[in-house]
């Protein structure tokens, strides 16, 4: 037997060290360490490792008849299209989300659909005892599901009870934190039992060709818990997000060894569960406040789906020395890269006032083509100028004030007409493009001064405030070269 070896593991990235210290070099996180045995109950000394022949295996070559995958449809649309179009048998999907987004509702729903159409489908949970479930079950209306349930966390256990009878076709693992495997000393939830067992599981899952889902706990950052290997060992890493005061949730694969990685899939919390949400962009623009400055809608594209969502911006006078940025569902370097812009090439002095952008609905955006729409907002609010309700607007800043052209245009168009809109703000460059706008007349721009220009020209003094500054806002939001036209 090898002799046991201790040493301190950061629970937060995996690294080892040999004493206990404060601060973990590599992640930077204080107070992560924790005293583990790193060697295992099976492993064997170096001099049998080493007397251990390799056997031969056959080589192919690079042409070839390659079969897809098999791939089982959970019943979910939303779900089999952020996976790529089921789950894949031997595959191994790992899901994380905020607590109580409704991870365990969505899988809840997705064995039980499973099992209704008669594939076997086993919940094991590691956290909630048989009745708790069997309760969620009851609230969605699926208790008459045969779904094969049991609380268990020895890992061992699991996978002798499930080599039993006829291979499962899906096994939920709710959650990885709290599985646990004779082969560590270790306490749950530690960095190597998390390993070690998530290592067990993709193990049964290749060799019997069963599909499994792990759950994993998320940190107060928004990271899944645990040692990056984790996510690095799985097929897939699915991202469950939403705001706890919204109403529908947003499941976006992060990893994807058998899909894309950039579709989204649309969920509505009720009552009864889960509702899949077909068409994103009438949910996302159901309360939209028409005729309020700082409101515009984004054309975007998500994976191949093409989604409509309104920004919202307030420009707000401020006192502090520093003024605020603050953005929600948006990247907060693409809003201080658009401010530079606006203000080195557009004539926009923003440095006396607080900025506050927001995307509606709690969807969160990733693509640069947001760029015009954030500005666009941004100028609207300023200087008190509506945008027109009928006007979509998307198209990518550079740092020299130019507006440069994105993919999918026909798409984002389509979909804009599809909703009712009349016009579209987009790079003058797209429209070689468009294939078919629908019918909906296109403002195209080159720069970003012309579009400045044109809000700034629809500004008006806001009711009773101090006109004088809403005066020298809009002043300051046109370009020079407009300003002594217009004087």
């Amino acid at each position: 037997m090898a002799k046991s070896t201790l040493s301190f593991v950061c629970q937060n990235c995996g690294a080892a060290y040999n004493r206990w210290q404060g601060k973990c070099d590599s992640c930077g996180e204080w107070n992560t360490l924790a005293e583990e045995d790193t060697t295992g109950a099976t492993s064997m000394p170096v001099s049998v490792r080493s007397r251990r022949k390799g056997r031969t295996f056959a080589l192919e070559s690079l042409t070839g008849k390659s079969n897809d995958a098999p791939r089982l449809p959970s019943g979910m649309t939303e779900l089999d299209r952020v996976t790529g179009g089921g789950f894949v048998r031997g595959s191994v999907l790992l899901v994380g989300g905020d607590p109580g987004i409704g991870k365990s509702t969505l899988l809840t729903q997705a064995t039980s659909m499973l099992a209704r159409a008669g594939h076997r489908a086993v919940y094991i949970s590691g956290e909630e005892a048989v009745a708790q479930v069997r309760l969620r079950a009851e609230r969605l209306g699926l208790a008459d599901a045969p779904v094969q349930l049991a609380a268990e966390t020895s890992v061992e256990d699991i996978v002798s009870t499930l080599s039993e009878g006829a291979v499962p076709r899906l096994i939920v693992i709710d959650s990885i934190q709290t599985m646990w495997t004779d082969t560590v000393e270790s306490a749950p939830g530690t960095v190597t039992q998390v390993r070690a067992s998530a290592q067990a599981l993709i193990r049964f899952a290749k060799k019997t060709g069963a599909a499994i889902i792990l759950v994993g706990h998320v940190t107060k950052d928004g990271q899944i818990a645990g040692p990056r290997v984790v996510e690095h060992m799985v097929d897939a890493v699915l991202s469950f997000e939403g705001e706890g005061s919204q109403h529908f949730r947003i499941l976006r694969a992060m990893k994807n060894r058998f899909g894309p990685t950039d579709e989204i899939g649309v969920f509505e919390m009720t009552g009864l569960g889960l509702r899949e949400v077909s068409n994103p962009s009438e949910l996302f623009l159901s309360e939209r406040d028409l005729g309020s400055p700082g409101t515009a809608v984004f054309a975007g594209i998500e994976g191949t789906r093409p989604v409509l969502v309104e920004l919202q911006a307030l420009v707000a006078p401020t006192t502090l020395g520093t003024p605020r940025r603050a953005v929600v569902g948006w990247d907060p370097s693409r809003l201080s890269m658009v401010l530079a812009v606006l203000e080195a090439h557009c004539g926009v002095k923003l440095s006396g006032y607080d900025v506050y952008l927001n995307v509606a609905g709690g969807l969160r955006i990733q693509e640069p083509a947001a760029d015009l729409a954030a500005a666009a907002a941004l100028v609207s609010s300023l200087v008190n100028a509506p945008l027109p309700t009928d006007a979509v607007y998307f198209g990518e800043i550079s740092l020299s004030g130019a507006v440069r052209p994105v993919a999918q245009t026909s798409a984002r168009l389509k979909e804009a007409a599809k909703l009712g809109f009349g016009r579209a703000v987009l790079p003058e460059s797209a429209r070689g493009e468009v294939g078919g706008d629908g019918g909906l007349a296109l403002n195209s721009i080159g720069g970003l001064t012309s579009l400045v220009a044109e809000i700034a020209a629809r500004g008006s003094p806001r009711g009773n405030r101090d006109t004088s500054r809403e005066g020298a806002a809009e002043k300051n939001a046109t370009p020079a070269r407009f300003r002594r036209e217009n004087s």
